[in-house]
């Protein structure tokens, strides 16, 4: 009996012996776990990203992301300005751009135009009174609803409109033609017209932008109407005729014959006035060929 429980307790001992080292054998490994030492079955995520960096790739997806945030910005700032209203000086000649073509079925600007050679003669007289480098175009209207007019266009150049009914109802030299379209163009650079269409509501639009907002078309209908009442039936003042006239006295004065062409010119146009019912209201459009031809005659001092 003795020699049994000697031999059971042999046996525990070694047991326990064996399970300690066994424990102590397994400890190790959990000191490696708690101390950040990944063990052969563990992946390290640091070692991954220096690798990526290291690979330039982390920058090439910075470069991506760049490239998308400015063509974003780009597309934002291109949809903006689609919404946006030009300012004065750009302005005005988009206007009459689009006021020629929305009054095309009654200017009647496109059809083939004969070639009359207005042009190099129109240059040749701008040279001749000092006004060099000025950039023109000349427009025949195929109508009598208006019969001559001037705008600057696009980059400061001026797009002269003009009838050619009327240019062959008095049977005009080139010479005159140009006398015609200068006097316009001296009209122009006055502003005349411009003034007559500007108003508080137009002018706090210009250079806004409407985006999110509804578009002003009440405003800019407006501004057609008053451009197709002035050019189509009310016309210019006496006052603002007289200083035209006045101006062209003193620039043409220094060549009579030119002088006594615009003088002739005007007798011309009065006489077609008063007896053509196609130009009866030139002269209240542009007052007036009789009233313009007193201004030109020089006063007596004596009685």
């Amino acid at each position: 009996m003795k020699i049994i429980l000697l031999s059971f307790l042999c046996l525990n001992l070694f047991a326990n012996e064996e399970h300690s080292a066994s424990n102590k054998a397994e400890a190790p490994k959990a000191d490696l776990v708690l101390e950040g030492k990944p063990s052969d079955d563990m992946v390290d995520f640091n070692s991954i990203r220096d690798l990526i960096k290291k690979d330039g790739l982390q920058d090439e997806l910075k470069k991506k992301e760049d490239a998308a945030k400015k063509k974003s910005e780009l597309k934002a700032r291109i949809d903006r300005e689609r919404f946006h209203i030009p300012n004065k000086e750009n302005f005005w000649p988009f206007f009459f751009e689009t006021w020629l073509v929305r009054n095309a079925p009654k200017l009647k600007w496109d059809f083939q135009k004969p070639d009359m050679g207005i042009e190099d003669s129109y240059q040749a007289f701008l040279g001749g009174l000092g006004f060099f480098e000025t950039k023109f175009k000349i427009l025949l209207l195929d109508s009598t609803e208006i019969y001559r007019m001037s705008f600057f266009g696009a980059n400061g150049e001026v797009v002269h409109l003009i009838s050619l009914p009327l240019l062959r109802s008095l049977d005009l030299s080139k010479v005159e033609i140009s006398i015609l379209l200068f006097e316009d163009f001296l009209r122009l650079r006055k502003g005349y017209l411009i003034s007559k269409l500007e108003n508080k509501d137009l002018n706090t639009i210009l250079g806004s932008n409407f985006s999110g907002k509804p578009f002003p078309k009440d405003i800019f209908d407006n501004s057609y109407r008053l451009a197709n009442d002035y050019l189509f039936s009310k016309g210019f003042s006496f006052q603002e005729q007289f200083e035209v006239t006045k101006e062209m006295d003193q620039l043409l004065k220094s060549d009579m014959k030119m002088w006594n062409t615009y003088y002739t010119l005007l007798g011309k146009i009065d006489q077609l006035a008063k007896t053509n019912a196609l130009y009866k209201r030139y002269a209240d459009i542009y007052p007036s060929p009789e009233m313009q031809m007193s201004w030109l005659v020089p006063k007596s001092k004596y009685p």
